[in-house]
């Protein structure tokens, strides 16, 4: 038996998987008596299904040795963010006013997931509809902060070895702030490239797929994994994706040109957070080039929150005119916001976005990647807050793929992630420029 199996990586487990050191049902086992261990204080379950997970993961074994065929992500356990539908077990939403919630169709990621052979061990705690609300997720690395929102579950899940893997999504900050958050890799593919259907909708043009993981690789092949065409969604398009994994394991054949942007929200970044990002600036030299941001990039967040609040008003109207005294105090101000946005407005703000990513498709001719926090600094306090997503906000609305990586620690030893944006559709290059500052990285600290 392999010492503490929960805390290997996908790639380790399933080396073990084929030299027959370890099974599915011994990772599967392992990672519940983890859960089972610290999950009470942390809570990043909204459900749980040992049994169910346990069954899979005996299944996983036997097509394994039978000799049948297996895929990438063979006896792997997932965790997946309580808006993601499910056959077999329910999809609370982050609400109790879908408590008890079930669906007779998996979401299109999940089948991919089931198609790999990955196994499903329950859902992740989520905000209130995924949205502004916290819920009870704390913090693995201090739980007196909070993890971040709103794929809150998800990070602590991986943070926490609960399980290698787990599923989120971003219409704001909801991947990369808390990856940054609890320490996690953070990443959030361009626009389209994993399918939407079978989730909670709350921004047809802004939500977003991204996933977490312990390394940058399982980050990149669980993306691989769940990508792909899918006509029912209207952002997915018919082409075909990066190769993610590739990407991440590629040597960059020259030095990368990165850009910071001196925007003027970067004075919203705490001391140590700041002084983190100067120095791995400092060590990344030349290839970065430092630059003014035009104030236009600024007024993009005022773009999101538009278009955002609209399309969740719209999309959730039901919910609300039902349940409103279900609805959180904190989420009742921003209906009332959204609903005195008119049709003329939201309209006019889609073209801005529209704007923004032709901007960035020709600002990317020059550089490989933009280099930014991926939070304000460390995980507030539980209780204030899932933090601000200020970071994440602009690269969001251009739909560009971002990976957040656990590089820096706060003053009070908290995880501080260091956010890389790349050009649409050339996630494997995003990825590989992030695996060179990984590098270059570790060599200036030896």
């Amino acid at each position: 038996m392999i010492a503490e199996p929960h805390k290997l990586s996908v790639s380790e487990a399933s080396a073990f998987f084929a030299s027959g050191r370890l099974s599915s049902v011994q990772l599967v086992t392992a990672c519940l008596a983890e859960i089972e261990r610290t999950d009470g204080t942390i809570k990043a379950w909204a459900y749980l299904d040992p049994e169910g997970a346990l069954a899979q993961a005996a299944e996983c074994d036997r097509i394994r040795q039978a000799g049948m065929a297996i895929g990438p992500l063979h006896g792997i356990p997932v965790g997946l963010k309580d808006i993601i539908d499910t056959r077999d077990m329910p999809t609370q939403r982050g609400t109790p006013i879908f408590a008890g919630r079930e669906t007779a169709h998996d979401a299109r990621l999940v089948e991919l997931l089931r198609g790999a052979g990955a196994v499903i061990m329950g859902k992740t705690v989520t905000t209130e509809l995924a949205f502004v609300h916290a819920n009870e997720t704390r913090n693995p690395h201090n739980t007196d902060h909070s993890p971040g929102g709103s794929s809150s579950g998800s990070a602590a899940a991986v943070a926490a070895y609960h399980v290698p893997l787990a599923i989120g999504t971003q219409t704001n900050g909801s991947v990369i702030r808390p990856a940054s958050f609890c320490g996690t890799f953070g990443f959030k593919p361009t626009r389209g490239v994993i399918s939407r259907t079978g989730l909670l909708q709350t921004s047809i043009s802004l939500d977003q797929v991204g996933v977490f993981a312990r390394t940058l690789g399982d980050a990149a092949l669980l993306t691989d994994v769940i990508g792909g065409y899918d006509g029912h969604d209207t952002l997915s398009f018919a082409r075909p994706r990066p190769a993610m994994a590739a990407g991440a394991a590629a040597d960059a054949p020259v030095s990368p040109d990165l850009a910071w942007f001196d925007i003027p929200f970067n004075d919203r970044l705490t001391a140590d957070a700041r002084e983190g990002l100067e120095a791995v600036v400092e060590i990344l030299g030349p290839q970065v080039t430092r630059m003014t941001a035009a104030d236009t990039l600024s007024n993009l967040v005022a773009v999101q929150g538009r278009i955002h609040e609209y399309e969740i008003c719209q999309h959730q109207a039901e919910v609300f005119d039902a349940h409103w005294d279900r609805i959180s105090e904190t989420l009742k101000p921003v209906v009332a916001r959204g609903r005195q946005i008119t049709q003329t407005e939201y309209e006019d703000a889609l073209a801005v976005k529209a704007s923004a990513e032709a901007f960035f498709a020709n600002f990317f001719v020059d550089y490989d990647a933009i280099i930014a926090p991926s939070a304000t600094g460390e995980a507030p306090v539980f209780g204030t807050g899932t933090g601000d997503p200020i970071f994440c906000t602009l690269w969001t609305l251009a739909g560009l793929p971002c990976v957040s990586l656990p590089l820096l620690v706060g003053e009070t030893g908290l995880p501080i992630g260091v956010q890389l944006i790349g050009p649409a559709e050339k996630d494997d290059r995003l990825l590989r420029t992030a695996a060179w500052v990984q590098t270059q990285l570790a060599e200036a600290a030896e």
